[in-house]
């Protein structure tokens, strides 16, 4: 007869319409380490082994249920397996806490699609402790700083697997819903990044969706700001990219925004430029870089810590270069003295701006040397943001580095 606890482990997965290898994607978003596997899965839902209480914290949030709770079921559990004659019948509080437990992940499949189940979530209300609130935090901000350094492939179902883990949280969320909302509607703003990044713009629209459901649940305009940003980058026109940008702007004005806002003033002044207004075009610049004067990209929202001093270089370098201002060559310096002698993370995007100001400022020499250093790069250290710097380099190269433009049009494919 199988075991209780590891019936209880079976249900809790499959209530969230999860497989097994889906269950272990899941823990190991929440630990931030690719430990646990589909076998070890398994071996827990046969009772062959009991998780560790380490382990049995990550299960605990990844399923989206109190882990005093699945603690005191598996020591029950391991009790179990010490004695020799495991008892047939368990004691009714055993069995109204495994309920209890059951029928604590109801509604994570209630949709197809991880979007879908988070709006699902998002009109639920229950409890969850705090360590496990804190770790689903912590990781939702991980994954922005690791989208520095990862393609949007790999990372793809990294965030995919929080997102679900985050979603099977809130429904049980308690004093830590608001936090949780707000970690979810950071981690789906992400998830829709990389899903515009492999050209699943459909998809793309709907995790910024319910990004901005996240920002009105939690009362947080600065979250509706990260995905207005982001679908800038896929808006039909200069006109509507524009209106996203004026619209984010406004909600990051305030106190403890400085990052936020310096970023979208940024991308508000980089498609300034490409419209052809320069005057606005600087000036939102100057803005932007008096915003990050003030800031602190480590400290303030979680969805910030991509905005590092290398991403505003890289933003200044393409308002210059589609300018074609003066400002870019000291702007130039000053990246590649930031840069160093070892690529950052986000120094990719950095060598791709400045590349593609450098063609298109008319220092072609110069900007194809850079170019080839982007590619060299971009294939060392794959982001989100390789492949449209790829694509623009291309469309710059002269006619006699053909054979460079076709390398970058395959890498962007």
């Amino acid at each position: 007869m199988p075991d209780p606890f590891a019936e209880l482990l079976l249900r809790l997965r499959t209530d969230a319409g999860r497989t097994q290898e889906q269950q272990a994607d899941a823990i190991n978003a929440v630990s931030g380490r690719d430990t646990m596997t589909r076998r070890e899965i398994s071996r827990y839902e046969k009772f062959e082994n009991v998780p560790t209480n380490h382990t049995l914290a990550h299960i605990a949030a990844a399923s989206g249920v109190p882990f005093e709770e699945l603690l005191r079921e598996a020591k029950a559990a391991r009790a179990r397996r010490r004695r020799v004659n495991v008892r047939e019948e368990e004691d009714q509080d055993d069995v109204k806490r495994r309920k209890l437990l059951g029928s604590a992940a109801i509604g994570v499949s209630a949709a197809a699609e991880p979007w879908g189940r988070l709006a699902f979530a998002l009109s639920k209300g229950s409890r969850i402790d705090t360590p496990a609130a804190i770790a689903l935090i912590n990781r939702a901000a991980d994954l922005h700083v690791q989208e520095l350094n990862l393609s949007a492939r790999r990372l793809q179902s990294t965030v995919e697997s929080h997102l679900d883990a985050i979603t099977a949280a809130l429904p049980h969320a308690g004093e830590h819903e608001r936090a949780l909302t707000i970690a979810a509607g950071e981690t789906a703003a992400l998830a829709g990044w990389v899903a515009w990044d492999l050209g699943e713009y459909d998809k793309a629209g709907a995790y910024y969706n319910v990004t901005t459901e996240c920002a009105a649940k939690a009362g947080h305009p600065p979250l509706r700001a990260l995905a207005l940003t982001y679908a800038s980058y896929g808006a039909p026109t200069p006109k509507r990219k524009l209106e996203l940008l004026s619209q984010a702007s406004q909600d990051v004005r305030g106190h403890g925004n400085a990052t936020a806002a310096a970023w979208v003033l940024g991308r508000h002044a980089e498609e300034s430029a490409a419209a052809g207004d320069e005057t606005g075009a600087l000036r939102t610049l100057d803005r932007a870089r008096f915003a990050y004067d003030f800031a602190d990209h480590t400290s303030e929202q979680a969805w910030v810590r991509f905005v590092t001093p290398y991403r505003m270089d890289s933003l200044a370098l393409s308002v210059y270069g589609q300018l074609g201002r003066p400002e870019l060559t000291s702007t130039a310096n000053t990246a590649v003295d930031r840069l160093g002698d070892e690529l950052p993370d986000g120094g990719v995007v950095v060598l791709g701006d400045l590349a593609s100001a450098l063609l298109r400022g008319g220092d072609v020499d110069q900007g194809v040397y850079v170019s080839r250093q982007f590619a060299t790069a971009a294939q060392a250290k794959p982001n989100t943001m390789g492949k449209e710097r790829a694509e623009t380099i291309a469309a710059s190269l002269p006619d006699s580095e053909q054979e460079l433009a076709v390398y970058l049009r395959q890498f962007a494919a």
